[in-house]
């Protein structure tokens, strides 16, 4: 039986000094080797979730729990959760001049490794992990040497951040609308590096507005979140179902 990788119980939060709700009860269990696809109507919640399980600033959690492979993730800061395997790609990646994609990896990694008390990277298998993984995702050599995502386009981006998540090997990847304005050849490239970075020991959240990701990447179950709530779950059919629908008609779903 495979094990829970991510445990989100009855989330309730809300935008700090506001006191709006945004999260009403939600509830998901990811287990490892599993793909789930998170849709939902604008304002549904889909990337406060992503915020929330993070921990970015200005999001009061205030019921529930968030914990990923037996660790509490809200008693930690957003880089210890990503030492301890979170990896969250933005629907929006930020340009970093001034720290070479290369830099930024092999500091990250090692951050990783002193945290878990393992012995860090040298310069020999680090750039032997570039190499195999920049090919994962179809990624130039020369963009891996430039600034983090700095004058990249938004397929470059997209795909740098598969590239820094095929680097870092997550527990569990959250991909917050990568899909958001890829081109054709774009999002198969990226598609394309997911399925490869599936495995039985990881797990992935894809959140997305379109059904035309999962065309690419096949997902063992989509979830439609409204108000806050997952009010339904089902398989690849129901991604389609909603294409076809929109969703108006789940408003009065009630929660699965």
């Amino acid at each position: 039986m495979s094990k829970t990788l991510l445990d989100i119980k009855n989330l309730h939060a809300e935008i700090a000094d506001e006191g709006k709700a945004i999260l009403k009860g939600l509830n998901l269990t990811v287990k490892a080797g599993e793909i789930h696809a998170i849709m939902g109507p604008n304002g549904a919640g889909k990337s406060t979730l992503a915020s929330v399980i993070s921990g970015k600033d200005g999001y009061e959690i205030t019921a529930g729990s968030v914990d990923m492979d037996g660790i509490n993730l809200l008693e930690l800061d957003p880089d210890e959760r990503a030492k301890e395997g979170l990896f969250l790609a933005f629907q929006y990646p930020v340009e970093i001049p001034g720290v070479s994609n290369i830099n930024f990896l092999r500091t990250a990694l090692n951050e990783i490794k002193e945290y878990r008390k393992e012995t860090p990277i040298t310069a020999k298998d680090f750039m032997a992990m570039v190499r195999e993984k920049s090919k994962l995702v179809e990624l130039d050599a020369k963009l891996a040497s430039r600034s983090v995502n700095e004058g990249f386009s938004g397929g470059e981006k997209k795909r740098n951040e598969i590239f820094q998540m095929a680097m870092l090997e997550p527990k569990v990847a959250i991909l917050d609308e990568t899909d958001s304005g890829l081109d054709i050849d774009a999002l198969r490239i990226v598609a394309a590096g997911v399925n490869k970075l599936k495995n039985e020991n990881n797990a992935i959240i894809l959140i997305t507005h379109y059904q035309r990701l999962l065309d690419y990447i096949i997902p063992d179950f989509v979830h439609v979140l409204a108000d806050g709530k997952i009010v339904k779950t089902g398989d690849k059919s129901l991604a389609l179902e909603l294409e076809e629908k929109g969703y108006d008609w789940l408003t009065e779903a009630k929660t699965v």
